[in-house]
């Protein structure tokens, strides 16, 4: 036993067997300790509220909430409590989505036992730990990045043309035989792909990344 506190531990899974598994791993390491376990995301949240654990081990699969929903609350709940998503999948976009919302590791169900009370105290620490998987899936993610205005439908594409003219959205109606408001609806989805805040912006955006011809 070291004189240091231990870490205080919350696993959370909607697998009986596998909290089970868990909560034996646990007992294996004296600096670490479990503190409690749920089957839900929303059981997760009230565990984590009463006894605030340092390290949650969190399945994302998980019943209701999901385990990145889950993460997002707790995290704004209760920032000093960390997490580590523990699971069995590694798509790009659940790796994505948990470390948006606050998960400080990443590791797939098959890591060691030593791997994960390594993983376990370098998140207590402020470290992050990803699996390879994990880490190979942002960095394809990052390569695959969509390009700007890859959503822009043709309509909108015609539009973003002319608002580059200086076009108003009356001309525009007139030019493209439409109601200003089915202009209106476009310019703003415009707005929207292209993450902008005006018009001139868009415009800005679109010349910048070649979207429309100068």
């Amino acid at each position: 036993m070291t004189d240091n506190p231990r870490i205080r531990v919350l696993i959370v899974d909607d697998h009986a067997v596998v909290r089970s598994g868990l909560s034996a791993f646990l007992l294996a390491f004296d600096d670490l300790e479990l503190i409690g376990d749920a089957s839900s995301g929303a059981e997760a949240i009230r565990v984590c509220e009463k006894h605030r654990p340092d390290v949650i081990l969190m399945d994302l699969a998980i019943s209701g909430m999901d385990g990145a929903a889950t993460t997002r609350q707790i995290r704004n709940r209760s920032p000093d409590t960390q997490v580590i998503a523990l699971t069995s999948f590694r798509e790009e976009n659940l790796v994505q989505d948990v470390l948006q919302a606050g998960a400080i590791g990443y590791l797939l169900k098959n890591t060691s036992a030593d791997e994960l009370a390594d993983a376990i105290r370098s998140a207590h620490a402020g470290r992050p730990t990803l699996a390879p998987e994990a880490a190979e899936a942002l960095i394809q993610a990052a390569l695959h990045k969509p390009a700007v205005g890859h959503d822009l439908t043709e309509r909108e594409h015609e539009i973003l043309i002319l608002m580059t003219q200086g076009l108003s959205n009356p001309a525009m109606a007139e030019q493209l035989f439409v109601s200003r408001s089915t202009v209106k609806f476009h310019v703003s989805n415009i707005l929207s792909k292209l993450n902008a805040e005006s018009r001139t912006e868009a415009v800005a955006i679109a010349l910048q990344n070649g979207l429309v011809e100068t």
